[in-house]
């Protein structure tokens, strides 16, 4: 696959907890037909936390966004709560926090995350991503 190819794709979810399985696999077929196969674990479990906290903690639609660029995978969820998400925490003993993880694991396992206000369809919101960088 060529550097410099452009592509991205977004997945309008709705608030149900099965739009996170939606959206998993559909980011494993996208990043499979694009070559990008050594990619899917990491980028598999970004995008559930990403999903998971916006299905989980906000009441209205979510979005998925995959965008290729440069070398560079960008996985991002919108949803329709505007305030920022909160900081990753470390649990305090691993394994036995059930919640609170998913921030830390995006931080953890992303080359890069932020996240940032953003109004979609006259809908405010809050777009939070990460990206992970081609080992090719």
């Amino acid at each position: 696959m060529p550097e410099t190819e452009l592509w991205e794709y977004s997945l309008s979810i709705p608030n149900d907890v099965r739009a996170v399985t939606v959206s998993r696999r559909t980011l494993r077929l996208i990043l499979t037909m694009h070559g990008l196969i050594g990619l899917v674990d990491t980028a598999e479990l970004l995008a559930t936390e990403l999903v998971a906290n916006a299905v989980r903690h906000t009441k209205g639609p979510a979005a998925l966004r995959v965008r290729w660029s440069a070398g560079v995978l960008r996985i991002g969820a919108w949803d329709a709560d505007p305030e920022p998400p909160a900081p990753p925490q470390e649990p305090a003993t691993p394994g036995v926090a059930e919640e609170g993880r998913g921030l830390a694991l995006v931080r953890a396992c992303a080359d890069l995350w932020g996240w940032q206000p953003l109004t979609r369809d006259g809908n405010r919101g809050k777009y939070v991503w990460c990206e992970l960088t081609s080992a090719a």
